[in-house]
């Protein structure tokens, strides 16, 4: 006997950071489960998807950081009254798997950390949070030009934790906010960074002004701050209020 594909009648879009990639995957799968819709969601740096959706690309959803989020509202791309935040997200440190876990918990841990690295894997600074983090952290432990040579930046910290994952050794390290690092098996997260170099970032989920599934997408949007929602933010690393 065969089975036939499903067929959805309506799908939702949806456009989001790296960040909240984890939960936002686990909550699509309840989502078609219960409303026999599909989704089509991507996930990329917050510099890049902010791109996308000004240049007028097609979504529903919408999920950046607050700030992002305040600014599309503001220029008419988020829906009035529509955000609702997720929480507030970290950025920590992560080793391959079975790599040796340095200790990070100070300045001067972090710092020992890194100049040992023989790479230091993070999102590209250009476009995403954490990769910004990452240089100011850098500029503030005095080595920015001592590690530059060895810095390999990717489009998002879940494509930096997948490169670590497969192709990384006991020598690299990796930084990138935790909501991508705990999510991924095959790294190991070593601690999030000092609270002197720590910058917290709050991350909130919209309606597209323009979405061609409204009610859908208010749908989406209101789970994330259902029991089972909330439950799936803290389990991700996300910081609740």
């Amino acid at each position: 006997m065969t089975h036939q594909p499903v067929r959805y009648q309506r799908t939702l879009r949806i456009l989001s950071a790296g960040a909240a990639q984890a939960v936002t995957e686990r909550l699509i799968q309840d989502f078609r489960r219960d409303t026999g819709s599909d989704v089509a969601a991507e996930f990329s740096a917050v510099g890049a998807m902010k791109g996308r959706i000004t240049g007028g690309e097609a979504v529903d959803v919408i999920i950046l950081t607050r700030a992002m989020i305040d600014e599309l509202e503001r220029a008419a791309f988020v829906a009035a009254g529509s955000q609702l935040d997720l929480g507030r997200v970290g950025t920590g440190v992560a080793v391959r798997a079975g790599a040796p876990v340095p200790n990070v918990a100070s300045a001067a841990g972090l710092r020992a950390a890194v100049r040992g690295a023989a790479k230091l894997v993070c999102p590209d600074p250009a476009v995403a949070t954490a990769g910004k983090v990452v240089l100011a952290a850098l500029d503030r432990l005095g080595i920015a030009d001592e590690v530059r040579g060895r810095m390999q930046y990717f489009a998002n910290g879940y494509a930096a934790m997948g490169w670590l994952a497969a192709e990384g050794d006991v020598r690299d390290l990796g930084i990138t906010q935790v909501t991508e690092i705990l999510p991924n098996k095959g790294v190991t997260y070593a601690g999030p960074l000092p609270d002197e170099l720590q910058m917290k970032t709050v991350y909130s989920a919209g309606v597209a002004a323009r979405a061609l599934e409204p009610q859908l997408a208010r749908d989406f949007v209101a789970r994330f701050g259902l029991p089972s929602g909330q439950a799936a933010l803290l389990e991700a690393g996300y910081e609740l209020s």
